[in-house]
């Protein structure tokens, strides 16, 4: 006594398989946190990451937005829109913004150590900053430091400090970009090399 069985189309159901909340509850805290960052940003910075449109005007209205309710809202606005679209673009572009600044930083500490160092060692330390730098403008930097030395004995607003530390700034940037240019001259050889 067999039973034959029919297969019935129509009496198969389908189940929707229901997101994990919990996952998306940890993307949009993610996304939240890009969305203040963002607002964070300055209008230069912000042009860099090249959002579209309605999030770009989100975003400029926040950053105006004192820390309160809605600050909070309109940058809850941002989250559901940034979710709506592939956010890595922007967080790779934010990235390199971050690194950037991180350079800016580093060299500014740099140039002020500098800066401080010649004041208070003098000839001492100007030799030394020449032969690593030198197409200095020697005579420039030891003028500028002859009179920063001076503003600091007399107690005087330090003028010639700031210009020794644009000096410095210019010297070590021309510096930064040499060296960027001969990272990319090494990579283009290297990329001829592979061709070859």
């Amino acid at each position: 006594m067999s039973e034959e069985y029919e297969y019935d189309d129509e009496a198969e159901e389908y189940y929707a398989i229901r997101p994990n909340k919990t996952q998306i509850k940890k993307d949009m805290a993610v996304i939240f946190a890009l969305s203040e960052e963002m607002a964070e940003l300055s209008s230069g910075q912000l042009k860099l990451l090249e959002l579209p449109e309605i999030i770009n005007k989100a975003v400029i209205d926040a950053s105006g937005m004192p820390h309160k309710g809605a600050r909070k809202r309109q940058l809850k606005f941002i989250t559901g829109q940034l979710f709506k679209i592939d956010i890595e673009p922007i967080l790779e572009k934010l990235a390199r913004i971050k690194n950037k600044s991180a350079h800016a930083v580093r060299e500014h500490h740099a140039v002020e150590r500098w800066r401080d160092r010649l004041i208070a060692e003098g000839n001492d330390a100007l030799t030394i900053l020449l032969s690593e730098q030198p197409q200095a403008d020697r005579q420039l930097l030891r003028q500028l430091l002859r009179n920063a030395q001076k503003e600091a004995e007399l107690g005087k607003p330090p003028k010639s400090s700031r210009l020794l530390y644009r000096q410095l700034k210019v010297l070590f940037q021309v510096e930064g970009d040499l060296d960027i240019e001969a990272e990319q001259e090494e990579e283009d050889d290297e990329d001829e090399q592979d061709i070859d």
